[in-house]
């Protein structure tokens, strides 16, 4: 997952206003901080998606991203 699919991921699924403090300011406890603190970290935007989503409890069927392409069809 590319950096501007995580972005628009996070767009589609919490709204563009929130998406940012989303990423900003929710504390992830698996990945020991921020969404942004992980992507500053070198966290690959796909393992930071997926923390947001279990994190959110964001259902499974949206977990690979809306307008992303589903990563198990490949």
């Amino acid at each position: 997952m590319r950096l501007s699919e995580f972005r628009r991921a996070c767009a589609a699924e919490f709204g563009p206003e929130y998406a940012s403090v989303v990423i900003r300011d929710h504390w992830i406890t698996a990945l020991g901080g921020t969404a942004q603190d992980a992507l500053d970290r070198g966290v690959a935007a796909r393992e930071i998606w997926q923390a947001l989503c279990v994190d959110l409890e964001v259902p499974v069927e949206r977990r690979h991203g809306r307008g992303l392409r589903d990563p198990r069809t490949d």
